[in-house]
């Protein structure tokens, strides 16, 4: 098996089109990381991360100085050995965000240069469920939304062939929440799916106040209720919500989403490919979930979450938000279906150009065994 020799990184901001806000924040900018890596025949794998507003920078700093120099001279397609000896290579700056996103960069390389040596596309090549998935937009349900825009959007969406839109919660009241809430509902019917999303704004008892809106308006989950580390607390909401209870954006490992499911604190799993630390670890998650006859929806980066769902049979949602069309060619579509990249790899289509050009001054670097 070939070992890797080469390696070279660097950071792309991509500020995002539309206004993002959120009940705790506002998505000013993309830092994406990415991670090329060659090995001794010469074949090579990209992969790529990311943070929202801050961070690139540490996450650039851990990959140059520790994990990328570790990784030289290793196999490539020891990957499970790879993920697991770098995770102890600072397994002083683990669990958490920083490690599981720098992590994530070098695992998708990795399984892109899979994919690219085996002559075959990520959703057959780590499992092969599917060809297509469903989307619902979260590009036009930010919380500073006023209600007649939500409707128009949500309209259109559904004109195009998607089946379903996420509208941001959290506002002060809960008649804020109802009124933009009950206006798509009442335009676009029963059979248009809506999710909430509170980004993890409220307290339990406040979640719970809110239960009987989303209850009584068919709401198809409620994501990010309370903070992360609040275990007991989505424990506790679960149990009281008919409306099933999404987390896993804010979790950074398979052993964080352990705790949740044998808690009962989730009905949906979210698990986000970088924040979680890579291909490796968000495929334990899936199969995870569906040994415990749970759906993973994954959180954003829908260009690569694409063939990761069409991988495995419980995943029935892609999440909307376009965020790489500057620096890639876009992802492929029909009316409100995703489909699965049948090139060999992950499948984007990277604009070598775009990225040169946008690459952030003095982020390049490389490291070679």
């Amino acid at each position: 098996m070939p070992r890797i020799t080469r390696a070279e990184a660097f950071l792309v901001d991509l500020i995002p089109k539309v206004k993002r806000t959120d009940a705790i924040q506002s998505f000013k900018s993309q830092e994406t990381i990415f991670v090329t890596l060659t090995d001794a025949e010469g074949a090579q794998g990209r992969g790529y991360s990311y943070t929202i507003g801050d961070g690139g920078p540490s996450v650039l700093a851990l990959l140059r100085h520790t994990l990328l120099p570790a990784l030289m001279g290793r196999e490539g397609e020891m990957i499970e050995a790879i993920w697991r000896d770098l995770l102890f290579t600072s397994h002083a700056t683990a669990v958490g965000p920083i490690m599981s996103l720098a992590l994530a960069a070098i695992d998708t390389a990795l399984w892109d240069l899979r994919g690219k040596r085996a002559g075959l596309p990520l959703h057959v090549l780590a499992g092969g469920a599917k060809a297509r998935v469903p989307m619902y937009s979260t590009e036009g349900g930010w919380l500073h939304i006023e209600p007649a825009a939500l409707v128009d959007d949500a309209l259109a969406m559904r004109a195009a062939g998607f089946l379903g839109s996420k509208i941001k919660i959290g506002k002060p009241t809960v008649a804020g929440d109802e009124a933009r809430l009950g206006a798509v509902r009442a335009a676009l019917g029963p059979d248009y799916e809506i999710m909430t999303d509170a980004n993890q704004s409220m307290t339990q008892p406040e979640a719970a106040r809110r239960l009987p809106l989303l209850e009584s308006l068919n709401i198809g989950w409620f994501e990010e209720p309370l903070p992360s580390d609040d275990i007991a607390g989505h424990a506790r909401l679960a149990r009281q919500s008919r409306v099933p209870i999404a987390v896993g954006e804010s979790l950074y490992s398979p052993g964080q989403f352990a705790d949740y499911i044998a808690a009962g604190a989730c009905g949906i799993v979210q698990a986000d490919v970088a924040r979680v630390g890579g291909i490796t670890p968000w495929l334990k998650v899936a199969h995870m979930a569906e040994a415990h006859n749970l759906a993973i929806c994954p959180h954003f980066l829908m260009e690569i979450h694409v063939s990761l769902v069409c991988a495995v049979p419980n995943a029935p949602w892609l999440e909307y938000i376009p965020q790489l069309d500057d620096i890639a060619a876009p992802m492929g579509r029909e009316g409100g279906f995703a489909l699965a990249p049948n090139a060999p790899g992950i499948g984007i289509d990277w604009d070598e150009a775009a990225l040169k050009a946008r690459t952030a001054a003095g982020s390049h670097f490389e490291v070679t065994a």
